[in-house]
């Protein structure tokens, strides 16, 4: 008779404490009913009126902050360092600026149906890529689609060849940044250097009016919240746990008959997916989109957030887009010649004395209280 014990197999727990639970319920309430109220209903006069110079602020940052979730989910818990997600982000924010283009009309400088910069450089035609830029529908789709599309495609011939650490970085920047050079020509039809601006409406509604930048915030609050519960949901199941072990040990997870390529491959395209939403939640708000977004000092910012706020930690990288980037707002007005050697001495800092980031020397100071 074998009387050895059995291993006890880790039992799932619930998606979120109730304390979590509280706190998401709070910061639900806090970005979808009072932001709206202090904006919308307070007088320009009163104290606790919230500015829209602040709303669009805040709504930027919360788009950055997608970024910075969706860097956890291949960095913090697959080990997958990127320096090229900018290039996802602009994608999606292109698609929609596109779009957003399209609903100008006849209202543009030159009274054309095609976008002013095209009539500028005398085209006579919308270009094959621009077919569907007139439907919202399409445009969603789009959005999704094309940065899940060129990571599959990426993803699948780097993480095929096994390509990997320091590598897959280098790489991955070099795509950043040919695809901004790209961009940048005029021949392509994405409007050069100067990109896509002076957007007018959004399905047929005024972009400018308050209410409709209040309904942009809200929804990036919500998708922000629901990608955060989703990033959730897959880290705590078996597909989250061996993107864990393929992060910790990749070839040990090879002899227990798992193919890493398949997870490794779904969790960048979905990371870079999440980067589209997020640059199409930016363009509408921010009111430009151009191939300085794919810059490859963008998407090393975006590792950055993740970083300072603490990785393997999916709220961490959130905490850390709204530190760096409030800390950016402020010191590009107060101090913008010493804006640079902040960015890099935080990161250098953190990296050295804080290595598990704002959230971890959170955790620890709890624990030495206890």
């Amino acid at each position: 008779m074998n009387t050895a014990a059995t291993p006890a197999l880790p039992t799932k727990g619930p998606l979120l404490s109730r304390s979590g639970w509280s706190a998401f319920i709070l910061a639900v309430l806090v970005l979808c009913v009072a932001a709206p109220a202090l904006n919308l209903l307070l007088p320009k006069t009163s104290l606790f009126h919230l500015s829209d110079y602040a709303v669009a602020l805040i709504g930027k940052i919360m788009c950055y902050a997608i970024c910075a979730l969706a860097m956890d989910l291949i960095w913090g818990y697959t080990g997958i360092l990127s320096l090229g997600h900018g290039v996802f982000f602009a994608l999606g924010g292109y698609a929609m600026g596109m779009y957003l283009m399209r609903q100008i009309g006849l209202d543009g400088n030159y009274k054309s149906a095609l976008p002013d910069f095209m009539v500028f450089l005398d085209w006579k035609t919308l270009p094959w890529h621009w077919s569907f830029s007139d439907s919202f529908g399409a445009t969603l789709f789009l959005i999704v689609a094309v940065p899940g599309l060129v990571a599959l495609v990426f993803g699948y011939f780097a993480f095929r060849s096994r390509i990997k650490g320091v590598y897959f970085s280098i790489i991955t920047q070099a795509m950043t940044f040919a695809a901004m050079l790209l961009f940048f020509r005029n021949e392509t039809g994405f409007g050069g250097n100067n990109g896509f601006t002076d957007f007018k409406r959004i399905l047929s509604i005024p972009i400018a009016t308050p209410s409709m930048r209040m309904s942009l915030f809200v929804l990036t609050s919500v998708t922000l919240l629901s990608f955060f519960l989703l990033a959730r949901w897959l880290i705590r199941s078996k597909f989250g746990r061996v993107l864990q072990a393929v992060r910790d040990a990749e070839t040990r997870v090879m002899f227990s008959g798992y193919s890493p390529l398949g997870y490794k491959l779904s969790i960048w395209t979905l990371s870079a997916m999440m980067c589209g939403v997020a640059g199409a939640l930016y363009v509408p708000q921010v009111g430009i989109i151009n191939p300085s977004e794919m810059s490859p000092a963008n998407s090393i910012e975006i590792a950055i957030w993740a970083a300072v706020g603490g990785r393997a930690t999916l709220i961490g990288p959130i905490v850390g887009a709204f530190v760096v980037n409030g800390a950016k707002s402020w010191l590009t007005v107060a101090y913008p010649e010493f804006w640079l050697y902040f960015l890099g001495a935080l990161f250098i800092g953190v990296t050295l004395f804080l290595p598990d980031g704002i959230v971890g020397l959170v955790k620890r100071l709890k624990g030495e209280r206890k």
